[in-house]
C-alpha cells in the first residue's frame, strides 16, 4: 500500500495497451489496482496527473485521461518519446507498474455550475480534457451544468485519440463535439482547419461561460487571441500546463514559471494568473 507517502509508488496492472493512433506512437494504457484499499485512497479530479512508473526503468509524468466516474481503473495516454515511455509502449498486458498520485490542481469544475463549458484541445494533449468530458457528461453530473462545446483538432484523422468516443459524443445532443484537421483528407467529413481558426468560426459565446484550453504551446499562444477577441476575459480562460510537469512534488525546481512551480500550483492556472508570471509558458 501506499501509506500515504508521497514517494512510494502504489502498484497497478496494465489490463490493456491500445494502440491509439496510426502512427503508432500514442498508446492508452488501463490500469487496475491491486489492492482495494489504494483504489478507495486514490481520489482524483479531471485536471490532475500521476507519475508512472515502469520498474528498472523510472518514471513520467502523465495527465489522467480516466475520469473520476470510472471506478477502480486508470487510463493514460502516452507518447513515445523518451525511456519511460518506450518502456511502457512494449509492456504487456498483465505487467506491474507503479503509480504516484493523484499530484497537482484540477480543472475548477465546481466553481462553474450553471456556466456554458468550451473545451479547446489539440494533438495528444486530449487527455485530462477526455476526463473532463466524461466528468461532465455523468448523468448525475450533466444537468449542473449549461452547454458544453468541445473543439479538438490534430494533424489528420489518424492522430485524433478516442475515436471511438468521438463517435458517440458526436450522436448526443448534450453535447457539441467538433472535430478538425489542419489539411483536407480524402473521406474526412468534419471540420478542416486550424483549431484558432475552427474556434474563430464555431464562436462559442463567452456570456456566463468558462474555458478549458489544453495543447501545444503553439495551438495555446494562437488560440487566447481568438478567445479574448470572442469576449472571453482572462479569469474565464482556464489553462494546463501539464507539458511543464517533472517531479509532480515541486522539488526538483525544473516546472518553475517565476515563483510558480507547475507541478505544486498546477499544472491548472486561469490566464489571469498567467498574466502575472514571466510569459514562459
Amino acid at each position: 500500500m501506499n501509506n500515504n507517502n508521497p514517494y512510494v509508488p502504489i502498484p497497478m496492472r496494465l489490463v490493456k495497451n491500445f494502440t491509439e493512433t496510426e502512427d503508432k506512437l500514442i498508446h492508452t494504457f488501463t490500469l487496475e489496482f491491486v489492492n482495494k484499499e489504494d483504489e478507495e485512497k486514490f481520489k482524483y479530479l479531471p485536471g490532475q496527473f500521476a507519475e508512472v512508473m515502469v520498474y528498472g526503468k523510472g518514471e513520467a509524468p502523465f495527465g489522467i485521461a480516466s475520469a473520476p466516474n470510472e471506478p477502480g481503473i486508470l487510463k493514460f495516454s502516452v507518447a513515445k518519446v523518451g525511456v519511460v515511455s518506450t518502456a511502457l509502449h512494449l509492456l504487456e498486458e498483465g505487467s506491474i507498474v507503479g503509480v504516484r498520485g493523484p499530484l497537482g490542481n484540477w480543472y475548477p469544475l465546481e466553481d462553474l455550475k450553471g456556466k456554458d463549458i468550451v473545451i479547446i484541445g489539440g494533438g495528444f494533449a486530449f487527455t485530462t480534457l477526455r476526463s473532463t468530458i466524461q466528468y461532465l457528461l455523468d448523468p448525475a453530473r450533466r444537468g449542473d451544468y449549461g452547454e458544453l462545446t468541445v473543439i479538438y483538432g490534430a494533424r489528420n484523422p489518424g492522430l485524433l485519440l478516442y475515436k471511438d468516443e468521438i463517435k458517440e459524443w458526436e450522436k448526443r445532443d448534450d453535447i457539441n463535439m467538433i472535430t478538425t484537421i489542419d489539411r483536407p483528407v480524402e473521406g474526412w467529413e468534419g471540420r478542416t482547419g486550424f483549431v484558432p481558426a475552427v474556434t474563430k468560426e464555431v464562436a462559442p459565446s463567452a456570456e456566463n461561460s468558462a474555458c478549458i484550453i489544453c495543447g501545444p504551446p503553439v495551438m495555446i499562444k494562437f488560440t487566447q487571441p481568438v478567445l479574448e477577441e470572442l469576449g472571453f476575459t482572462p479569469e474565464q480562460i482556464i489553462m494546463s500546463l501539464e507539458m511543464r510537469m517533472k517531479c509532480g512534488l515541486g522539488m526538483c525546481g525544473r516546472c518553475n514559471i517565476g515563483s510558480k512551480f507547475v507541478c505544486k500550483d498546477g499544472p491548472v492556472f486561469t490566464l489571469a494568473e498567467l498574466k502575472k508570471l514571466p510569459n514562459e509558458y
